[in-house]
């Protein structure tokens, strides 16, 4: 499997896990071509929550993912993660 293909079922996987996890608005898969930070990134809204939550930091570390600094709006925490990047 070429590393593309493992870093963005490693992505989709993390996201997969978040949406099971806590309640969310949306959680989004951005390729590298169409993300900020040129890698394979998780976005996600979640709602009713104050900062990210523990089950959230478990699920990014579990993927081995970065956590982006996000801001949050009004009662809405987002959540940036990228793949670490790494030599294949």
């Amino acid at each position: 499997m070429s590393c593309t293909v493992e870093q963005r079922e490693q992505i989709r996987r993390a996201a997969r896990a978040i949406e099971d996890t806590v309640p969310t608005v949306a959680v989004d898969v951005v390729a590298p071509n169409a993300s900020q930070y040129d890698a394979w990134t998780l976005d996600a809204v979640l709602r009713n929550v104050d900062g990210v939550p523990p089950e959230v930091l478990r699920e990014l570390a579990l993927a081995g993912l970065t956590l982006r600094p996000t801001p949050s709006q009004a009662e809405f925490q987002h959540v940036t993660a990228t793949v670490q990047s790494r030599e294949c």
